[in-house]
């Protein structure tokens, strides 16, 4: 078929405009992610979203926002998972695109709400509810282990930010989200219509009063006691021989410790590499570590070993070694990293691990949550411990469990070492913050290689974290904190509400449609 010679322009510059729109959609996607560490950009995580708004406003039809969605998506997820290039390579392309069809969807949803011409105040009241909605849905579905994992939260970018931090004693990390979506849908409306600011300036209002509101009276937890931590960073050790230089170098940071009252020492993630209870001389040293110091010591151990139930394979285990050796608490991580620590359906893409670094073999599961008891003064039982192994502590209902456990500390053993010189380890560490702040508990985070950090049960940093660049061993003073939180009580509450009211929408949408159908409908002759 031959373009008319005046219409060849026409289509050429419609085509360049949908690439340069598409390119916009990446780039506004990706613009939030600078709200988070390293360079925590906090506050522009509250206005963050406006250009993608204003540019699925402009979409002109339904399928073009839904495009808009989807490539602001995948900018978005491959901005806040940039550092997995180098296990990856060209996958993490593959995984972002995929990922981001997650915002089609709400591409479609915010443009029936925010666009075709002027909106009314109606119009506005509902976008700022719904919109953050279908965003809590993305959230909530993308925090599939097997889809990644709830990593780049929006909401978890406040971490810094201690009235946020209140909000999420209230209803976790998603109300944060919701209340960021919120605002960010708030001050989009400013920019549609004259008509519409002052009901949009009344909303950002609304959204300000019920931060403060929060911030002011929520429940929180009453300070009672403290526990003097101890927090063991070797540092990077690579070679042949790195696992058991790394072990030396944690026991001779551990023995430094001697005589500093501690009521427990903990080391990161995979910093043993042996099976301790069938290595008796490796645990012998550790307990004598523990009877120099004064005090239990956790350790991770990342060897083929043999769970309770009798299975054998590779698990990472957060083990406490007392005076006497192996004290009996042993937790085996549940939920596993895709790609890292498994492949899933590795029979059609084990491929992966020729092009990145995949998981040759993939861990084995715990199957159950455990909480360990630390000595008591009188000989009893002490401290309750809640420990979580690396990505685990992204996903809130984990150490919810752990706190209705019992748990007095959650700690959190990580390793970062492979992504050592990018945003992960500081984006990692931050997510103490948000669990503490949820749990009204304090969470020690501990890792091989940085950043290792402390936070007491409200979510604020207690002392001087461990960097990158260091090798060393830090005490921490942690507050203990009794009672519990609202979202300790009503959990995820957030995201039923935000499913209700998608629900209500989807109703009252179809019936819309249902009724103009009907109406557009022609009446036969002689009926």
């Amino acid at each position: 078929m031959r373009i008319p010679a005046g219409r060849s322009g026409q289509w050429s510059r419609m085509a360049r405009s949908g690439r340069w729109h598409g390119c916009l959609a990446l780039l506004a996607g990706a613009l939030p992610a600078l709200a988070f560490p390293a360079p925590a950009l906090w506050w522009l995580a509250w206005v963050g979203l406006v250009p993608w708004l204003l540019l699925i406003r402009s979409a002109g039809s339904g399928r073009r926002a839904a495009l808009d969605g989807w490539l602001g998506g995948t900018g978005y997820m491959l901005a806040v998972h940039h550092w997995l290039m180098p296990s990856l390579h060209v996958f993490i392309l593959v995984l972002a695109a995929l990922l981001g069809l997650l915002w089609a969807p709400w591409g479609l949803l915010v443009f029936r709400m925010l666009g075709g011409g002027p909106v009314s105040a109606a119009a506005v009241v509902g976008a700022v509810v719904v919109v953050p909605c279908g965003w809590l849905m993305i959230e909530l579905v993308r925090s599939w282990e097997a889809l990644g994992g709830p990593w780049g939260l929006l909401g978890a970018s406040q971490w810094q930010v201690a009235p946020a931090l209140r909000v999420a004693s209230v209803g976790g990390v998603w109300l944060v989200s919701l209340v960021v979506v919120a605002v960010n849908t708030a001050v989009a409306l400013l920019f549609v219509a004259s008509a519409a600011r002052a009901v949009a300036a009344v909303g950002l209002a609304v959204c300000g009063l019920a931060v403060g509101a929060m911030a002011r009276w929520a429940p929180q937890p009453e300070e009672s006691g403290v526990a003097r931590v101890a927090v063991v960073q070797p540092g990077v050790f690579t070679g042949v021989d790195g696992a058991e230089r790394r072990l030396a170098v944690s026991e001779r940071l551990t023995g430094s410790l001697a005589g500093r009252d501690l009521d427990l020492v903990v080391w990161g993630e995979s910093s043993v590499g042996v099976d301790l209870a069938a290595r008796p001389d490796v645990t012998a040293r550790i307990a004598a570590l523990s009877r120099r110091v004064g005090a239990d010591v956790l350790v991770n151990v990342d060897a083929r070993q043999t769970d309770r139930s009798g299975r054998t394979g590779i698990f990472k285990s957060a083990v406490l070694v007392g005076p006497g050796g192996l004290t009996g608490d042993r937790y085996d991580k549940m939920r596993l990293v895709p790609f890292g620590e498994y492949v899933p359906a590795r029979s059609a893409l084990g491929w992966v691990g020729s092009v990145g670094r995949a998981a040759g073999e993939d861990r084995l599961r715990g199957t159950r949550q455990v909480t360990m008891s630390l000595p008591g003064a009188d000989g009893g039982n002490g401290l309750r411990v809640g420990p979580l192994i690396c990505f685990e502590s992204a996903f809130p209902d984990m150490s919810r469990r752990l706190t209705r456990d019992g748990a007095q500390l959650l700690i959190a053993q990580s390793s970062t070492s492979s992504f050592q010189h990018s945003w992960a380890p500081a984006q990692h560490a931050s997510l103490g913050a948000l669990r503490a702040a949820e749990n009204g508990r304090p969470v020690v985070h501990a890792t091989l290689t940085g950043v290792s950090t402390v936070y007491g049960p409200q979510g604020a940093r207690v002392g001087a974290p461990l960097g990158t660049d260091e090798s060393g061993a830090a005490v921490f003073d942690v507050p203990l904190a009794t009672g519990t939180t609202l979202y300790v009580r009503l959990g995820d509450w957030p995201v039923q509400v935000a499913a209700a009211v998608l629900a209500l929408y989807c109703a009252l949408a179809g019936g819309r449609a249902f009724l103009r159908h009907s109406r557009r409908k022609p009446v036969r002759a002689g009926t």
